[in-house]
């Protein structure tokens, strides 16, 4: 039996900052509210409230044990708050049946860390599952569109008869975008997309993903550790911390905020070399334009 008491309003840590995007977005496509998780007596969420505009990109950050993955997987619908909702284009995915989930996930696209190919498939057989699951497409269609993401992430046609095992891992996470954008989805999740790749790997997987998101008009959520990813991709950064979600707004205005883990993950050694990066990047476009 749970015996675990929600605090009085007053106990609770006050939200820092809650500062919606600088550019123009549409209409939440997701609503989270009031969400609480607990394993057992640990409580991992608490009253954690969070709106994902559509065309943004919202990167979530936290230190080890702050539910980052887990937030991400009740988006997915994955594992089941303890309580409160999350909502996404609409529907409670936390109440949805599985047939419901099925559909919703016709909207969304998923890239995890390790890519996630199966071992068994080719990568053309990889990137037209989604669209084989269907059932509803002739196999010349799925080829066309299989070819055209892969494409789009950068993999010619002599990649289609590779498995997985004769792929690096730029050419992994390529694939695995491949397949996560093989329905046209409104909305991309990534979980630590540029983990695992060398500095050059990484700085062209995020120009491919500010590519895609620009031209495909994509909402996309990503937690990430990155800084260097965090800074150039990020419309927004959502802070977990004390349980609930500390600080979310525009990289330049999460700095502000004043908060242990904020100095600590930002502004270290690390965080200053990733925003000086930043700052060179940005002076390069300016110089170009």
């Amino acid at each position: 039996m749970d015996n675990t008491k929600p605090p009085r309003q007053d106990q609770r840590a006050a939200q820092r900052l809650n500062a919606r995007p600088d550019e123009e977005v549409g209409p939440p496509v997701v609503q989270i509210r009031n969400l609480w998780t607990r394993f057992g007596r640990t409580v991992v969420h608490q009253d954690l409230n969070l709106d994902i505009y559509d065309g943004e990109i919202l990167s979530i950050v936290g230190g080890s044990g702050t539910g980052k993955t887990v937030l991400l997987r009740q988006m997915l619908g994955l594992e089941r708050p303890s309580s409160g909702s999350v909502k996404v284009f609409g529907e409670d995915v936390s109440g949805a049946s599985p047939a419901q989930l099925q559909r919703m996930r016709n909207h969304w696209g998923m890239l995890f860390q390790q890519g996630a190919l199966y071992s068994a498939l080719t990568v053309f057989d990889n990137i037209a599952l989604p669209l084989r699951e269907l059932k509803a497409l002739p196999e010349e269609v799925i080829r066309d569109a299989v070819l055209l993401k892969m494409n789009m992430v950068g993999l010619g046609p002599g990649d289609i008869n590779k498995m997985p095992s004769d792929l690096s891992g730029g050419m992994i996470k390529r694939a695995a975008l491949a397949r996560a954008l093989a329905l046209e989805p409104q909305l991309l999740f990534l979980d630590e997309p540029t983990a695992g790749l060398d500095p050059d790997l990484s700085d062209t997987f995020v120009e491919l993903i500010q590519t895609l998101h620009s031209e495909l008009k994509l909402t996309v959520v990503m937690v990430t550790h990155d800084l260097d990813s965090l800074f150039a991709l990020s419309s927004r950064i959502a802070v977990l911390a004390e349980k609930h979600v500390l600080a979310v707004g525009p990289a330049c205005d999460v700095l502000r905020v004043q908060h242990p883990f904020i100095k600590q993950f930002f502004l270290g050694p690390r965080g200053q070399r990733a925003l000086e990066v930043l700052e060179e990047r940005y002076a390069r476009k300016d110089s170009e334009d």
